[in-house]
C-alpha cells in the first residue's frame, strides 16, 4: 500500500519497510576457517569481505557495493531486487557488478568507508577505493541497473549532424539536449552530472556548429523536448515543454514546441537547479497518480500537491478535469496538480486523507514538508475557485483540516492512554501531570519492537499520581502544532504552564525510561559507553513521498 504505508507521501514523505533489531557482531574469521582473496558469488552477487576486497575493485571497472546488517529488515527487503539486478549485469557484456558486505562482520571495511546505516550503497570506479560514490537511484532492481548502465556509458549522447539530432530528438517522450561550443567547459561538465544522476530521462548534446545554426542558437543552451498526451485514449497533441532560465521565476504555462535554456555566462550552470527543473518540467501539467507516475511525482519535489479525487467511472465526474488542468497552469512549479481515481491504483490513500470512495469528488491541498491538508469547499470546482483556494493556502490564510479518530470508550482506564487528535490537548498539556506520550504508526516495526517495553512502562506507572504513559496513532491523528517526521517518536510533556515538550533520544527500555521520568524529564549523567562497533540508536523509521519508511536502518 504505496501512500498509506507512512503517509499513513509525504503525502501521510523509493523504498522499503524496516526492522529494528539489536546486531550481534559476528567474529570476521570464524575459527579455523580463515577468509581468502577468492571472489565468490551468491545470486549472481559479489561477496566481499576484508580479504577479497582489493581483488573485487581491480577486476571490476564498475562495483556498485551494498553495506547491509544481516537483521536489518531494509536490507531483508532490498536482497531480492538487488539479486536480480545482479544477474541482469552480470549477464550483460558491460563492466557494472554488484557485491555486497555484512558490514557487522566486516567492521574494518565499515569503518573505512563510514557505515552509518543500513544499507548504504557505494559505487567504486576504476579500483578507486578513497572516492567511493553514494548510490542515488531507486532502491529496485529496474531502478539499480537503469544507474548503473547510465555510467557505464556516456551519460549523454553526441548529436554529430541535423540528422541525428532530429532523430534523437523525435526517439522519446522526454529528450534533454546540451548544445555547447566547448565540450569541456565548466557548464557542459554540470550537464553531463546531471545527465549522470537524471537516468530516468535520455540525454543529449551537440557542439557542432550546424546545430546551433539549425536549431536557431548563438550561445550554449540546454532545451528540453516533451511530447504530452491529451487526456483521451490515443489522443492528444505533441508539445515541446519549455524550460526558463535557471534564474528567472517559472512560467505560468506553456504552449510553445521548444523553449531554450541560455547558460548565463556570469552565473553558469548549476546542476542542482538544473535537476530540479528538469523533475518539475518533465511532468505533465496534471498528472494522474497511477503505478508508472508515482516516482515521477514524488521526484519532481514540488512543495504542495493539489489533488482532485474523482471516480473515473463517472462521466460527470470525470468532465471536472478541465477546470481543475485550466488552473494548473498559474502555480507550475510552485504545486503539482494531481488527479486520483478513488476506484483505482489511488484507493489505498484515502484512509490518509480521512476520505471514503463515496466523498469523491473532493478537492484537497496538501504541504510535503509537513503533511499538513487543506479541503477545499467540495461544491466548488471552477477554475477561478481553485485558482483562489490555492493562493489562500499559500499565503497562510487556510487552517488545515485535522484528522482525529474517535477515542475509545476506555482511552483513559488503561495503562497507556490511548490519545487521539481530539484529546491530545487536555492530556499532554495538562498541568498537573507529567505526560510521556509514544507517536506511533500501527505498520511501523520499529514501534512493534518496543510495543511490549511501551506496555510494561504504562503498568509500571498506572497509579502515578502526576506521570502519565500515553501513546497516539500518528497516521489516524493529526496536530495543528507537532509534526511527526519518524516513527516511533517519544515526547516528554512535563507538568506546570509554559507547553513544554522535550523530545526523548536515548534507549527503548523500560529501566531507561523510568530513569529519564524519575529524574524529571532528564536522564543522569553517566560516563560514556565505549563500543567497538557503531550501535543502532535510532531506529527510526522516516515517511517518505511514496508513503513508505526511508531504505535504511540508522546506526
Amino acid at each position: 500500500l504505496v501512500w498509506l504505508l507512512v503517509l499513513s507521501l509525504a503525502w501521510l514523505g523509493p523504498a522499503l519497510g524496516g526492522e529494528e533489531e539489536d546486531g550481534t557482531v559476528v567474529a570476521e574469521e570464524e575459527e579455523g576457517n580463515v577468509l581468502s582473496d577468492e571472489l565468490r558469488e551468491e545470486d549472481g552477487v559479489l561477496v566481499l569481505h576484508e580479504h577479497n576486497f582489493a581483488r573485487a575493485l581491480s577486476e571490476h571497472r564498475l562495483l556498485l557495493v551494498e553495506f547491509y546488517a544481516p537483521w536489518c529488515g531494509h536490507c531483508q527487503r532490498l536482497a531480492p531486487a538487488f539479486a536480480q539486478a545482479a544477474t541482469e549485469l552480470r549477464n550483460e557484456p558491460g563492466p557494472a557488478r554488484l557485491g555486497k558486505v555484512d558490514a557487522t562482520a566486516q567492521v574494518a571495511l565499515a569503518n573505512e568507508f563510514g557505515i552509518t546505516s543500513y544499507p548504504t550503497l557505494k559505487l567504486f570506479c576504476d579500483g578507486n577505493r578513497t572516492h567511493a560514490l553514494a548510490y542515488t537511484g531507486r532502491m529496485d532492481a529496474e531502478g539499480i541497473v537503469r544507474w548503473m548502465r547510465r555510467r557505464a556509458s556516456p551519460s549523454a549522447t553526441l548529436l554529430q549532424d541535423t540528422d541525428t539530432a532530429a532523430t534523437f530528438v523525435s526517439s522519446q517522450d522526454l529528450v534533454v539536449v546540451g548544445f555547447f561550443k566547448d565540450l569541456e567547459s565548466e557548464a557542459a561538465q554540470a550537464f553531463y552530472e546531471v545527465a549522470s544522476e537524471v537516468v530516468d530521462m535520455t540525454f543529449g548534446v551537440a557542439k557542432a556548429a550546424e546545430l546551433f545554426q539549425a536549431y536557431g542558437l548563438s550561445v550554449d543552451t540546454v532545451c528540453l523536448f516533451k511530447k504530452v498526451r491529451g487526456w483521451q485514449e490515443g489522443g492528444g497533441a505533441i508539445l515541446v515543454l519549455p524550460l526558463p532560465s535557471l534564474h528567472q521565476p517559472l512560467p505560468q504555462q506553456f504552449d510553445e514546441g521548444r523553449t531554450d535554456f541560455p547558460v548565463d555566462p556570469a552565473r553558469g550552470l548549476d546542476a542542482a537547479e538544473l535537476t530540479r527543473l528538469l523533475r518539475v518540467h518533465s511532468l505533465e501539467l496534471v498528472m494522474e497518480f497511477t503505478k508508472e507516475t508515482s516516482d515521477q511525482i514524488f521526484s519532481a519535489q514540488i512543495p504542495h500537491h493539489m489533488l482532485l479525487f474523482l471516480n473515473k467511472s463517472s462521466s460527470v465526474q470525470l468532465a471536472l478535469r478541465d477546470g481543475f488542468r485550466a488552473a494548473a497552469g498559474a502555480f507550475r512549479g510552485e504545486v503539482l496538480f494531481v488527479v486520483v481515481d478513488v476506484t483505482g491504483y489511488g484507493a489505498d490513500v484515502l484512509p490518509f486523507f480521512g476520505l471514503m470512495p463515496a466523498d469523491a469528488p473532493t478537492l484537497c491541498l496538501i504541504k510535503m514538508e509537513n503533511n499538513r491538508k487543506y479541503r477545499m469547499d467540495q461544491d466548488a470546482f471552477s477554475d477561478t475557485a481553485i485558482r483562489t483556494f490555492i493562493q489562500a493556502v499559500l499565503d497562510g490564510k487556510v487552517k488545515p483540516h485535522l484528522l482525529s479518530a474517535e477515542p475509545p470508550e476506555d482511552w483513559d482506564m488503561r495503562p497507556v492512554k490511548v490519545l487521539v487528535g481530539k484529546t491530545f490537548e487536555q492530556v499532554a498539556f495538562d498541568e498537573t501531570k507529567n505526560v510521556f506520550v509514544k507517536f506511533y504508526a500501527p505498520w511501523c516495526s520499529h514501534c512493534q519492537a518496543m510495543a511490549a517495553a511501551w506496555e510494561e512502562l504504562g503498568e509500571r506507572y498506572k497509579d502515578h499520581e502526576n506521570i502519565v504513559i500515553a501513546e497516539l496513532d500518528s497516521t489516524a491523528n493529526e496536530l495543528e502544532n507537532i509534526t511527526i517526521s519518524g516513527f516511533p517518536t517519544l515526547h516528554y510533556f512535563p507538568a506546570g504552564p509554559g507547553r513544554k515538550m522535550v523530545e526523548y533520544k536515548n534507549a527503548r527500555d523500560v529501566e531507561t525510561f523510568s530513569k529519564f521520568l524519575e529524574n524529571g524529564g532528564t536522564l543522569p549523567e553517566e560516563p560514556p559507553a565505549v563500543s567497538k562497533t557503531p550501535e543502532n540508536s535510532t531506529g527510526r523509521e522516516e515517511p517518505s513521498p511514496l508513503g513508505t519508511a526511508e531504505t535504511r536502518d540508522e546506526l
